[in-house]
């Protein structure tokens, strides 16, 4: 039995301004139609693996099961990470949600795991790779995918291949990020591997190892999934457990310190797009070397990435540079400093501002709003409520609301009265009064929502009744 882990904890800080800490790089559509998560999930398709063990954070789950959703597929577990621990700790409590899955009918199922943000060009490749680990794995190696280097990248860590036989390679070593010089050795040689962090191991075997190399974390981990919670579809970790578990990658807890690692090479056009400059390079450009998206006009610019979502983006005798416009937002670095992006977004949060955690859009498991206009005791929604979108029964202290029906048919419960509004049709919701929108319809519902009144945060909520399992003011 082959269960597929998906890890989707990152932030991917470093492709700010389109990621966010609310909706990360791994559910955007960066490198084609489907978002990176979605690829992830469909490269599995002819490994006959079972549906996959997601593991992400608490604050995303809504946006894993509505991708899922649209690919008409469907997760065994969803684990929600009440805080971050790093990857060893996020692989553990995903082996035991794959044990429960996989019951006693399976000595040991094996996990295939991989980051939900990463590109494979070479889909065939991948899986060609996965089978020849399979066998290692099942006899009890635990593996890890090498990524044949393109170049002598200092971004990435590396593993030194050891003896051979067949396609699987012990590990000699696991390297960290190299200088320049140093990278360029490792590619002379060929001995050196990017670290692609992939793995395959039986969910028992990594335990084990785990128990021997980490037995704090590993005690944690178990505890945390004990006393787990069922929320809808989720499996809700305990915080103040999980909480108290190390934080540690799979590479230092275990796998460099395991006699058990052993390594596959792959040569699938693999990238963690992990920079703009990593993305611009994934990307296929133009004559001039240029990555274009949206409504751009390019004039004397050259081995560019210039990134629109809506307004017109004019460039001129640009070279090497990295331009990203959002609704909220405006980033413009050179390629060479866009690591450096990272320290944008600290000094942005020491300052806080709120464009380092969410969009002007913001997603929720109905649809999403978009506070197109605000001003002193007013704000200005665009409101989207999917087909069988349900809001929550709930009601506001500080704030009244006006809705105007743009398209589709919503229908609307204010305080006794529950009736129907189609487009261009408008109600007033006063200050208190206990309301919801259903979209009952089978298109989008588009509303427009005047907000009025002395606060207008999205904490005065109180919620009575949600079909989402969320209390409070939670998302």
């Amino acid at each position: 039995m082959l269960i597929p882990v998906i890890l989707s904890g990152g932030s991917g800080t470093r492709l700010w301004p389109l990621s966010r800490d609310l909706y990360p790089k791994q559910f955007l559509p960066l490198v084609g139609e489907k978002t990176l998560f979605q690829d992830t999930v469909i490269r599995l398709k002819g490994l006959k693996a079972e549906a996959p063990v997601v593991v992400c954070n608490e604050h995303h789950r809504f946006i894993v099961a509505e991708q899922l959703r649209q690919l008409d597929s469907r997760a065994g577990s969803i684990v929600l990470e009440p805080i971050g621990r790093n990857t060893a700790p996020a692989v553990a409590v995903a082996a035991m949600a794959a044990l429960r899955l996989a019951g006693d009918s399976v000595v040991d199922p094996l996990l295939l795991v991989m980051p939900a943000d990463h590109v494979l060009r070479d889909v065939p490749a991948f899986q060609a790779a996965v089978l020849a680990g399979a066998t290692a794995a099942a006899a009890g190696k635990l593996v890890t995918f090498g990524i044949v280097p393109t170049k002598p990248e200092t971004g990435y860590g590396y593993i030194r291949r050891g003896s051979s036989e067949g396609q699987v390679h012990a590990v000699a070593a696991f390297v960290e990020k190299p200088d320049r010089a140093r990278a360029e050795g490792y590619i002379a040689s060929g001995e050196y591997f990017w670290n692609s962090g992939m793995f395959l191991f039986g969910a028992k075997r990594y335990l084990a190892e785990l128990a021997k190399h980490a037995p704090q974390m590993l005690s944690a981990c178990e505890a945390a999934f004990a006393a787990s919670g069922e929320d809808l579809d989720f499996t809700r970790l305990s915080k103040e457990l999980f909480g108290q578990c190390p934080s540690d990658s799979i590479d230092y807890a275990v796998m460099e310190k395991t006699d058990s690692a052993v390594m596959v090479a792959l040569d699938a056009g693999w990238s963690d797009v992990g920079s703009w400059s990593a993305l611009h390079e994934t990307c296929e450009a133009d004559a001039n070397g240029n990555v274009t998206h949206g409504d751009v006009v390019a004039e004397d610019t050259r081995g560019s990435y210039v990134y629109s979502s809506g307004r017109l983006v004019a460039t001129v005798g640009l070279d090497d540079m990295v331009v990203v416009e959002t609704k909220d937002a405006i980033m413009v670095a050179p390629k060479h400093k866009v690591q450096d992006v990272k320290n944008l977004v600290n000094r942005l949060k020491a300052l806080g501002r709120t464009h380092t955690q969410i969009h002007r859009e913001v997603f929720r498991p109905w649809g999403s709003y978009d506070s197109i206009d605000a001003g002193e005791r007013y704000q200005v929604k665009r409101l989207t409520v999917n087909p069988g979108g349900v809001l929550s029964l709930q009601m506001h202290h500080h704030r009244a609301e006006h809705w105007i029906v743009v398209s589709g048919t919503a229908e609307i419960t204010c305080d006794e009265k529950v009736f129907l509004l189609t487009e261009n049709q408008s109600t007033y919701i006063p200050l208190g009064a206990t309301h919801r929108i259903v979209n009952p319809g089978k298109v989008p519902l588009h509303i427009i929502e005047v907000q009025s009144g002395s606060y207008l945060g999205e904490d005065d909520i109180v919620r009575f009744q949600d079909n989402y399992g969320r209390k409070g003011t939670t998302t």
